[in-house]
């Protein structure tokens, strides 16, 4: 496997893209914004990207984006090619999108990522794979080098339930290290010494210990950078808003899941837009018991 495709260069595609081609592939990318990446040659369209070439990776924006454009690269891509994406999207989209692979006898993979933009540059994403042993051992050579770890989740969908899983986690656990400290500043408490405390405590959570939401506590994250975001807001509220209709779908209790999606909403309609998504803090420490 030597000829990749590449569609979809924006925040984390062109860092994704470039790994591959510093790793010896020979890449092409397609993005409809004009964007030049290191070692990516670059195609007029999406069928051009994927014609011809061993794998084609895709990082979209939606489902309805990414059917879009499986409908173009599927008939273009040569029989045996596997289909690699690593868009965050609906599960139904997904498993649309391996369909239209199967049905043209490509193999398929569904690989949403964790890890964000930093992640991507440094290649230490954690892929979340669904489809079949075949498309995953397939595409596992690729993912070795974007990233630091890939599991196969199961067949197709799955990994995009992991994700969905997974992000609704991080949304609701971020909620409750800043209202957490939001309530610690009201107390009077250091916020240092809060830190010192919960990391090694019973609270003790990534998005306290590794993605801490407070500016100057623990190791450096987007609080240390007027939280430009390695992880924006909205793409956050996009991901909760797809665990809900998931679990809408599935007949699932997410109570607290909905919720995040409610608060998350609230804040990029307020302001958050643009913002990293822990800067919720900066709403929670101005509020009032009612919000």
């Amino acid at each position: 496997m030597k000829k990749i495709g590449f569609i979809g260069l924006g925040n984390m595609g062109a860092p994704m893209a470039a790994n591959l081609a510093k790793a010896g592939y020979e890449v092409t990318g397609f993005d409809l914004n004009p964007v030049e990446v290191e070692g990516v040659a670059r195609a007029a369209s999406a069928a051009e990207a994927a014609r011809d070439k061993d794998a084609v990776i895709t990082m979209l924006p939606n489902g309805e984006i990414l059917k879009s454009v499986y409908a173009q690269i599927v008939p273009a891509a040569r029989p045996g090619a596997v289909l690699i994406d690593c868009s965050t999207v609906d599960v139904d989209s997904a498993r649309a999108a391996h369909q239209m692979a199967q049905e043209a006898g490509l193999l398929s993979v569904d690989a949403p990522v964790s890890g964000g933009v930093g992640g991507a540059a440094a290649g230490t994403l954690t892929f979340m794979a669904g489809g079949s042993e075949q498309a995953f051992a397939a595409a596992r050579p690729l993912f070795d080098v974007m990233g630091a770890k890939a599991v196969h989740c199961g067949p197709a969908g799955a990994g995009q339930a992991a994700k969905i899983c997974n992000n609704m986690i991080l949304g609701i656990s971020m909620l409750a290290v800043c209202e957490a400290f939001a309530l610690a500043d009201k107390l009077g408490l250091d916020r240092q010494k809060m830190f010192d405390v919960v990391s090694t405590s019973s609270g003790s959570c990534w998005s306290i210990n590794t993605y801490c939401p407070a500016p100057g506590v623990g190791p450096k994250s987007p609080a240390d950078n007027d939280y430009k975001p390695g992880f924006a807001a909205e793409l956050m509220l996009k991901d909760l808003k797809l665990s809900q209709q998931a679990a809408e779908a599935a007949d699932a209790a997410t109570p607290m899941g909905r919720r995040a999606t409610e608060l998350y909403e609230q804040f990029v309609a307020e302001g958050g837009a643009g913002k990293d998504f822990s800067a919720v803090l900066l709403k929670l420490a101005q509020s009032g018991r009612d919000g």
